[in-house]
C-alpha cells in the first residue's frame, strides 16, 4: 500500500531535518584545562624561542648581518650588569612571538567567534579572531600583534583540530628572548601558527610557529609544546610584574633601586642620571 504524505506535511519534515543540521555546529577541540610548556631535559635557564635549544648563541638565529651585531651589542651589555634588547625589565610586554614561550600558566577559551588565549605573565593575553573577517584597513599596533585564525578539520571527522593563525600589525621593542635576539625595528613582522593537539596524546599541544621578520635572512620556524596539567580545578595564580621590581630606566640608562631607596648603578663605570632640577641637599 502506498502512502501519500501531504505537501505540507513533507515541507515541514524537510525544513526541521534542515534545521537540524544546521543546529549541529562543527565541535570544537577540548583544549580547557591549564596548560604549561613542556620543559626540555638538558635546556637550562629562560626558554629561548627554540624550546630545543638554550637562549642565546646557541639559537642560532638567522639573523642580518646588522642585527647580528645589534645582538652581539646586547649580550656584552647583559655581561656588563645592562639589560641589554631585552625590553621586559620594564614590565613592557614580551610581545609575539615571545607570548607564546608560555612563562606562566596559560588557558585557551574557545568561543565561535574569538579563541583567546590567557596567560598569567605580563599582558601576555591574546585574542584570535575566527569570525572569518579580513585585516582592517587599520588598527592599533600592539606588542601581542592583531591575530586571524581559522579552524581547520584536518581528517575529515566532523570536529575542528587544527587552528591556523596569522598574526601582523606589532609596536616593539620585542625580543625572541631574553638575551635579547632582537625583531626588525620596522616592525613589520608576520607570525603564522598552526595549533593542534597530539593525536595520542590529548595531554599535549603543539604549536608550529613561523616568524618572518626583516631582521632574519629567512623564515624562523619553531615547534612548541604545551602540556595539560592533571588537576580538574587548577590554581590561577596573579602575576604583576610592577611588584619588587627594582629596575629604574632614566634617559635610556637603567639603574636599581637598592633596598633602602637609594638609586644604584647597575655597570661599572655607569654615569649618574642628570639631577639638574633636583635641590641638592645641603651639607
Amino acid at each position: 500500500m502506498r502512502v501519500h504524505l501531504a505537501p505540507w506535511l513533507v515541507i515541514c519534515t524537510l525544513s526541521a531535518t534542515i534545521a537540524a543540521a544546521q543546529s549541529e555546529p562543527m565541535k570544537y577541540p577540548d583544549w580547557k584545562g591549564q596548560w604549561l610548556r613542556v620543559r626540555v631535559p638538558g635546556v637550562a635557564g629562560q626558554p629561548g624561542y627554540d624550546p630545543t635549544k638554550v637562549q642565546g648563541r646557541p639559537q642560532q638565529a638567522p639573523l642580518t648581518p646588522e642585527y647580528q651585531a645589534i645582538f652581539e651589542a646586547s649580550l656584552r651589555d647583559q655581561a656588563a650588569g645592562g639589560q641589554g634588547n631585552d625590553p621586559t625589565y620594564n614590565c613592557l610586554s614580551p610581545g609575539m612571538p615571545r607570548i607564546m614561550t608560555v612563562y606562566d600558566p596559560m588557558e585557551i577559551v574557545i568561543t565561535p567567534d574569538t579563541t583567546h588565549i590567557l596567560i598569567e605573565h605580563i599582558h601576555d593575553s591574546r585574542r584570535i579572531y575566527t569570525d572569518g573577517r579580513d585585516w582592517p584597513e587599520r588598527y592599533e599596533p600592539t606588542f601581542a600583534g592583531y591575530s586571524i585564525g581559522k579552524w581547520i578539520d584536518s581528517d575529515g571527522d566532523g570536529r575542528y583540530d587544527t587552528l591556523e593563525v596569522e598574526t601582523r600589525g606589532f609596536k616593539g621593542p620585542r625580543s625572541f628572548d631574553a638575551t635579547g635576539i632582537p625583531l626588525h625595528q620596522d616592525n613589520q613582522t608576520v607570525i603564522k601558527e598552526r595549533i593542534y593537539q597530539d593525536k595520542s596524546d590529548p595531554q599535549l599541544l603543539y604549536d608550529e610557529m613561523t616568524t618572518i621578520d626583516n631582521a632574519l635572512t629567512r623564515p624562523w620556524t619553531v615547534l612548541k609544546k604545551y602540556r595539560r596539567q592533571p588537576e580538574a580545578r587548577p590554581v590561577w595564580n596573579e602575576a604583576i610584574c610592577a611588584e619588587g621590581n627594582n629596575h629604574v630606566g632614566i634617559a635610556g640608562e637603567t639603574y636599581f633601586l637598592s633596598a633602602d631607596g637609594l638609586l644604584m648603578p647597575t655597570r661599572k663605570d655607569q654615569p649618574p642620571p642628570d639631577l639638574r632640577f633636583f635641590k641638592q641637599t645641603q651639607k
